[in-house]
């Protein structure tokens, strides 16, 4: 998310909160990925930032009509973007979406694509381990691969012609993906996310027109694994300085 951003924004500062400590938010009930989201908001909300965007597919998917009963910011969720995204791609009208147990259980990617196209049909499959993999560096590794087609029998036996990565680690494993299902057009919700927030802060007037020389990025992490820095140089595409998060309680 935060490279289409920056792609998209470049002239914009970033605070990036990763909840570390947490994680994985999948796995989690809906009361408490509220809950955590809720704190996570404002501890950036007390940072100074101008519009929230909840990276996070599973987050976004429970938590982004609540977080916005209870801020004043712009919230802009992952899920929309998605949905967009897969129905602009989509020619046969049949679409897959690939994401976490609770992700797929709210079923919000498939109701947002109904609000767009109620003629497209969804399939939806949890896909869990894909998380723990890419966390893990595993992405060239001979599992990763078995486990994806596993993952995407399904998806392909229906005939889909377009798959929505619904989850962020997931276009980490854009080639794999693309090797496993060649001809299916894979789906980033964070282009289309980051599209969004460039509208949400035009039509609020906060969008920085000069761009800045450097922009910043401020990374803090609510637990520093002792890899930290060198995973995040991965996700985010470049090398940054990682502080540990205040106590967000």
């Amino acid at each position: 998310m935060v490279r289409e951003i920056v792609r998209e924004l470049p002239g914009e500062d970033i605070v990036y909160y990763g909840d570390t400590a947490r994680l994985p938010y999948g796995s989690k009930t809906a009361a408490t990925i509220r809950e955590f989201s809720l704190q996570n908001v404002i501890y950036l909300n007390a940072k100074g930032v101008k519009a929230i965007v909840i990276a996070c597919s599973t987050a976004s998917a429970i938590a982004t009509e609540y977080l916005r009963d209870f801020i004043r910011l712009p919230v802009v969720g992952v899920i929309e973007g998605g949905a967009r995204g897969a129905v602009a791609a989509t020619r046969n009208k049949r679409v897959g979406v690939i994401g976490t147990k609770t992700t797929i259980r709210s079923h919000a990617f498939a109701e947002a694509v109904a609000k767009l196209d109620p003629g497209v049909e969804v399939i939806e499959v949890s896909t869990p381990l894909l998380v723990h993999l890419v966390e893990e560096n595993w992405i060239e590794k001979r599992v990763t691969g078995d486990i994806i087609r596993e993952y995407l029998d399904p998806l392909l036996k229906a005939g889909i012609d377009t798959l929505v990565m619904g989850c962020t680690h997931y276009p980490y494993l854009v080639e794999r993906l693309r090797e496993i299902a060649p001809g299916v057009s894979l789906v980033n919700p964070a282009v289309d996310t980051a599209g969004e927030v460039r509208l949400e802060l035009e039509k609020r007037d906060l969008l920085r027109t000069k761009a800045s020389p450097v922009p910043r990025l401020d990374v803090y992490l609510s637990d520093l694994h002792p890899d930290a820095e060198a995973l995040a140089g991965v996700f985010l595409g470049r090398k940054v300085a990682i502080r540990l998060a205040e106590d967000l309680k």
